[in-house]
């Protein structure tokens, strides 16, 4: 973040903004702050890559974050007064000082956004400059300042270097819009290829296991073959001596064939052996069917995101469709029976084959809103309630979700939805629902 850039960013807030209506996390290095009416900035502290910008439209996904830096964040600085914004000594730290009334008493809290390379932080501080929480908590051991709660901060050693002289921006508002337009055009690319790249690798891996998979026709003729073997040493059990690697006998057809028998402590336990063996093989070529089914539909459902991703305008379509996991993000993720997209706070959640379908019946809560293509075959979609109602934004993108899902072609649909305590069970994932709304969306 350049200097010359932060004191436009200085001079911009100092003059257009008195009050802090709302403040939260929507990334997670990424802060919203809509100063007075609706001046709404971004605050991008990414390390090494950092941004302040608008954007021309809100964020269509996000994730809610319930830190306790995202909960004191709102809690101290939401419907704020702002007392001062400066660039603290002089640096890349930008302060936002605001004043809070409570029913008890006046307080005064510090935002600090520091754009300091290897320190980018958020850091919200008392008046005394004590640490009440931070994005980023730093230890004794992995760096000199420590960022900890409860210890007074410690200041930065301000780098020395002469600000080279800089044309105004003459219109910083539009500039800011600018900045973010750049952001997405240089990211939207690269980005849509490397995410639809992963998709593709979580393909190939379906279909080398899909392939991997034995026939129906071979595993039955394998049991079959397992079990005649089995039978006919159990009936020749009195010709077979020990030790004996072999032996002759007349088949179901009436043919003479040659019996090989494997080194085994016993005969009779080499052939019980052999009777598991043709019980597993029959089980497993019942189940092939339905294992090939499911590895299908999971083929389906990447090649439906593949197409979705490619239809992205933006990179919050992007993200919305297959956003950035963390270690423990992705550990969730691999417990999860269902896919999982956030839109508004609001999870929602697809079954991408029948078992999913049926998990998610099971397992919905009975204020949860269901949604299922009117009088189609189509996947199940839920989104988490605890209300009677959801905002139709989230209703539409569900909606949207459950066709994009469920049809290849473009078109206008009719969903069907209703809260999960008006749908009743048949078999399966076949559900009768009343009463519920039907909405039209287009795809």
């Amino acid at each position: 973040m350049k200097y010359f850039f932060l004191k436009e960013v200085e001079k911009y807030l100092f003059q257009n903004t008195s009050h802090i209506k709302s403040i939260k996390r929507v990334a997670n290095n990424t802060i919203v702050i809509e100063f007075n009416d609706k001046n709404t900035i971004y605050f991008d502290l990414t390390k090494s890559n950092s941004f302040i910008y608008k954007k021309r439209t809100t964020n269509k996904a996000f994730k809610d974050f319930n830190a306790p830096f995202d909960l004191l964040l709102q809690k101290k600085f939401n419907n704020s007064n702002i007392e001062d914004i400066c660039l603290y000594n002089d640096d890349k730290i930008l302060n936002i000082k605001i004043k809070s009334k409570s029913s008890y008493k006046t307080s005064i809290s510090i935002l600090q956004l520091e754009f300091t390379g290897k320190h980018t932080n958020i850091i919200i501080l008392d008046e005394n400059r004590i640490i009440l929480e931070a994005l980023r908590h730093i230890d004794e051991f992995s760096s000199i300042r420590v960022v900890k709660v409860g210890i007074k901060l410690e200041e930065l050693a301000k780098k020395d270097f002469i600000p080279k002289p800089i044309m105004p921006i003459l219109d910083f508002n539009e500039h800011l819009y600018k900045i973010y337009d750049d952001i997405e055009q240089n990211e939207f690319l690269k980005n849509k290829i490397q995410k639809i790249s992963q998709i593709n690798k979580k393909k190939q891996k379906l279909e080398q296991l899909s392939s991997s998979l034995e026939s129906k026709e071979e595993l039955e003729k394998l049991s079959q073959t397992l079990y005649e073997k089995a039978s006919l040493i159990l009936s020749n059990l009195h010709l077979i001596s020990s030790y004996q690697k072999s032996f002759s006998t007349i088949d179901k057809n009436n043919e003479e064939i040659e019996i090989t028998l494997e080194e085994c402590s016993s005969v009779p336990k080499y052939a019980n052996n052999l009777f598991a063996k043709a019980k597993k093989a029959k089980k497993k070529a019942s189940n092939v069917g339905i294992e090939k089914n499911n590895l299908e539909t999971k083929l389906e459902f990447f090649n439906r995101m593949i197409l979705n991703l490619e239809n992205s305008k933006t990179i919050d379509d992007l993200e919305f469709f297959y956003p950035k996991k963390n270690k423990n993000q992705i550990k969730t993720k691999k417990s999860e029976q269902y896919e999982s997209f956030f839109f508004e706070t609001y999870k929602i959640m697809l079954g991408t084959s029948q078992k999913e379908n049926i998990y998610l019946l099971k397992h919905a809560k009975a204020s949860d809103f269901w949604f299922h293509l009117k009088d189609i075959p189509s996947c199940h979609v839920l989104v988490q309630n605890t209300k009677k109602s959801i905002p139709l934004s989230v209703i539409e993108q569900a909606a949207k979700l459950c066709a994009k899902f469920s049809l290849d072609s473009s078109g206008t649909y009719k969903v069907d939805y209703t809260q999960r305590r008006n749908v009743k069970i048949q078999h399966g994932a076949n559900v009768l629902y009343n009463p519920y709304s039907t909405i039209v969306v287009k795809i």
